[in-house]
């Protein structure tokens, strides 16, 4: 591996960086164990070991990505953060609360858009605040403004199948955004697009993101959506999930606005990380 790299690559333990620098993270995942129980033949192990001691910190304001094959555990990692799995062992802390059950400041952007059918894009977004007892009116005013961030005006009154994948998941987008969460937690938003879809999606939420400076875990299978889209980068071996590596990346903020695809160091840094998910740890 290249020296620029390698000094960017951070070897796992259970080393809370923010925390030694007194900083209290935005997230703190802390030994992180969850077990399935699975049908087994007589004799064997009836337990499946889906994630071993996973140990990070998120920054507020900071994008990070949970990369590996599929299979790893990242999804189940983000629903653990989510409040809708519970695990093992270990703990999960957001902004100093551990999380145990669901909360309205952690929001989650799924894969299959999750729209309901029977709701125009302004009733959609307008949904979790519906279910927060917001008025109408107040709901909308919230709503509308979000519409204009995700390039949605025009649209407010169409419907799902109306409306292209793309713009279905920048209806999701938005929907979460409007509770301002605390955490953003997306999995994998945009793996059902085609690639050109995909790209401009990339590049339109980190301009959101660069602007409204959410926290944000994102869940993909593709070292390209990786580097693209991340600040650091997390690296999990196969089944059982564990923390490989922390990436640096080697695009920072830079990545912003920029065709950070054809940058040497973006395939420097893809070819490096491509030979250590082919790797066994």
């Amino acid at each position: 591996m290249a020296p620029a790299a390698a000094a960017r690559l951070t070897a796992l333990a259970c080393d809370h960086e923010t925390e030694a620098l007194g900083v209290r993270p935005m997230v703190a995942v802390d030994r992180v164990t969850k077990r399935f129980k699975v049908r087994a033949r007589p004799g064997e192990p009836d337990t499946m070991v889906a994630l071993d001691g996973v140990s990070f910190d998120v920054r507020e304001g900071e994008l990070v990505s949970l990369l590996g094959a599929s299979g790893c555990g990242k999804t189940t990692l983000l629903r653990i953060l989510a409040g809708l799995v519970p695990l093992d062992d270990g703990s999960v802390v957001v902004q100093g609360v551990p999380v145990k059950a669901p909360r309205r400041d952690l929001c989650m952007v799924f894969q299959n858009f999750g729209l309901l059918p029977w709701r125009s894009v302004m009733d959609n977004i307008c949904f979790p605040l519906e279910l927060d007892g917001m008025g109408r009116a107040k709901r909308e005013q919230v709503a509308a403004r979000y519409i204009e961030i995700v390039g949605l005006d025009g649209f407010e009154r169409h419907y799902p199948h109306e409306l292209s994948g793309g713009m279905q998941q920048r209806v999701g987008i938005a929907r979460a955004l409007t509770r301002k969460p605390l955490v953003l937690l997306m999995d994998e938003p945009f793996a059902a697009l085609d690639a050109q879809t995909r790209e401009t999606l990339q590049e339109d939420f980190l301009r959101i993101w660069k602007d409204l400076r959410t926290t944000v875990i994102f869940v993909t299978h593709s070292i390209d959506e990786a580097l693209v889209m991340s600040d650091r980068v997390m690296i999990f071996t196969p089944r059982p999930g564990r923390l490989r590596r922390i990436v640096e990346s080697p695009l920072g903020v830079d990545r912003v606005d920029r065709d950070v695809r054809a940058l040497p160091e973006f395939a420097r840094y893809r070819q490096e990380i491509r030979q250590m998910l082919r790797e066994t740890p």
